[in-house]
């Protein structure tokens, strides 16, 4: 991911036609403006970079129905857009044996339009067939629904189609990117929070919305949620203090020295003040540590119970497991390269 991260607002336009299924549109508008906010929102953690102003463009700005009867309503119109920095075409309602050739004259003009501008040009599922329609994949390697390879390549013959992939960024600075099939959205769009946001904001928003491989059930996904704020200054100390030093044996011992008071006094605010034993709260802590690790460096398995405070490898992957459905590695398997095309 060779682009650098935008410091400012990106405009994205999801491009609308008769023939387009609301779903993945209405999806990726959805995600695409809750990145950054939607952690602090659901988690109370700081958010992370909000880039992202979705809107919906057509033809015109009439309201119009979809092959299924779904409402479409544009934002604009495509003369109204001189210049946006990303536009999404969705899965399209095509048979595979429809001539696709000379249709979306406009849209078509304006995806050409955008390209030349620098606009990064972006498709879901058959989509790919209108950016092939506004010669945007001519000589370029792509993706697209597994049941429309035949007809781009009877159409568009000079597309390199690479079915077998889910994401392809192609063209110069990777300013053509196609997904796959319909459910291949959610890459998409987290390879979109990853080449703008970076790879952490792609993290959250998979678990935020469960993007990726569920069979483990939601647990994986699960992340600490921020304690509640309070007024206990003996508590606070301990919190502050726990925060630099999880990983020291004893931990508990050390909370309740720092915050001054007796030992039952001392578990019973913390208790009260965060919702949490002050044990629970250390190995909260010590496995959302692990978490970053697994999914941010190269550590070995073994040393990452070590470093988070679990002298013992078999101890830190059994409490690993029941905090969160699945094994060290299964977590750094799944979680390190989020968003990645």
């Amino acid at each position: 991911m060779s682009t650098p991260f935008s410091p400012a607002r990106m405009s994205v336009c999801l491009v609308a036609v008769p023939e387009m299924a609301t779903g993945v549109m209405n999806g990726l508008y959805e995600v695409l403006t809750y990145v950054g906010s939607g952690w602090e929102m659901l988690t109370g953690w700081p958010p992370g970079p909000r880039r992202f102003v979705p809107r919906i463009v057509a033809k015109d700005r009439t309201a119009f129905a979809n092959v299924v009867g779904l409402p479409i309503t544009p934002d604009h119109a495509f003369d109204e857009v001189k210049r946006t920095d990303i536009v999404i075409v969705g899965d399209l309602a095509v048979g595979r044996n429809e001539d696709t050739r000379g249709r979306w004259p406009e849209a078509a003009a304006w995806l050409k339009e955008q390209h030349k501008q620098g606009a990064l040009i972006c498709s879901v599922c058959t989509g790919s067939l209108m950016l092939a329609e506004a010669g945007l994949l001519d000589g370029e390697e792509a993706t697209c629904h597994w049941a429309a390879v035949d007809q781009i390549r009877a159409q568009y013959p000079s597309v390199r189609l690479r079915p077998e992939r889910v994401i392809v960024a192609a063209g110069a600075d990777h300013r053509v990117v196609t997904s796959g099939a319909s459910a291949s959205w959610t890459d998409l769009a987290l390879y979109l929070v990853a080449r703008f946001c970076g790879e952490e904001e792609a993290r959250r928003s998979a678990k935020l919305f469960l993007f990726g491989d569920r069979s483990g059930g939601q647990l994986p996904f699960a992340a600490r949620v921020r304690p509640p704020q309070h007024d206990d200054a003996a508590v606070a100390a301990a919190q502050s203090w726990i925060g630099d030093h999880y990983a020291e044996p004893n931990p508990v011992a050390g909370m309740t020295e720092v915050s001054g008071l007796a030992t039952r006094t001392f578990k019973r605010r913390f208790e009260a003040a965060t919702g949490y034993a002050p044990l629970d709260y250390v190995q909260s802590l010590r496995i959302e540590e692990a978490k970053q690790i697994l999914e941010t460096g190269d550590m070995p398995l073994e040393d990452v119970g070590p470093e988070v405070g679990y002298t013992e490898p078999a101890a830190f992957r059994r409490l690993f497991k029941r905090t969160t459905g699945i094994t060290p590695q299964q977590y750094r398997q799944r979680f390190r390269q989020v968003g990645v095309g």
